[in-house]
């Protein structure tokens, strides 16, 4: 029964070891001096220095940035007043129909989506660029913001808003100090996942980029195909770090929001 129990443990280690394995290869790598990845012969930041000092890199990672924040604040104010609209939808069919778009947008493959925003782009004279890049990501982002706040609404009691309504509160009011708060969390989560998707892009980017523009995953993959060179690893390890400090940023918030009488002002 003991060793029944352990089962699922030593599977999940096992899990864990084989998907975080190959990034902490990499990443010990990026401090080798060798410059190969065969051999580590001595500790150095001499790749980290190189990252920092390329200024066309910190351009394309401030291009990414800028992204990514835009496109995750845009999206979630959009993905927050459809998941408000499809939860509060009267017609039962309507709203399933809606919410089955919403899905397959989210499970369509990103080549498809990429070549799709390529061909909209050409065909209405759209410059590919960071117009091109920002509301493509901000597309893709909506699907996921509208799944993460979806279910906080549906778990919400009509007799909140019920008990707000006979207390004298405006539409406005039941939205923002009813409604809002209770589904933070779920928004939270949606502008997160959204930043992170942003950030972590590729396929969709690749298709609607263009010259004088670019993003660190594309980037990444330009220099890889010129050839592995440990200042990628380093790249790499930067990213895995902000990524790193993204969830546990969210974690942190979502915490906290969770506390009680954490906003309560004596």
């Amino acid at each position: 029964m003991t060793k029944l129990r352990k089962l699922p443990k030593v599977y999940l280690t096992f899990v864990f070891i084989i998907l975080y394995a190959p990034i902490f290869y990499l990443i010990f790598y990026s401090f080798n001096s060798g410059g190969t990845m065969s051999h580590f012969e001595s500790m150095t930041f001499e790749h980290y220095a190189a990252v920092f000092e390329d200024k066309r890199l910190i351009i394309i990672l401030i291009n990414t940035i800028v992204i990514a924040l835009l496109s995750a604040l845009i999206a979630t104010t959009i993905g927050v007043l459809g998941a408000l609209t499809i939860a509060f939808m009267k017609n039962r069919s309507m709203r399933n129909a809606v919410l089955s778009l919403n899905n397959i947008l989210i499970v369509s493959p990103d080549v498809i989506i990429g070549a799709s925003f390529l061909i909209l782009f050409t065909i209405v004279g759209v410059k590919l660029g960071f117009a091109s890049v920002l509301i493509s990501h901000i597309a893709f982002s909506i699907p996921i913001v509208v799944i993460m706040v979806l279910p906080k609404l549906q778990e919400m009691s009509p007799s909140l808003i019920d008990a707000a309504v006979d207390l004298g509160a405006s539409k406005r009011d039941v939205l923002m100090r009813v409604v809002i708060p209770y589904i933070k969390p779920g928004i939270l989560a949606g502008f997160f996942l959204a930043l992170t998707y942003s950030l972590d892009d590729f396929a969709v980017t690749f298709f609607v980029t263009g010259n004088g523009f670019s993003t660190l995953s594309v980037e990444i993959y330009s220099m890889a195909r010129a050839g592995i060179t440990l200042t990628i690893n380093a790249l790499s390890g930067l990213i895995f770090l902000v990524t790193i400090v993204l969830v546990v940023g969210y974690y942190a918030i979502n915490r906290k929001s969770k506390t009680p009488f954490a906003g309560v002002r004596k």
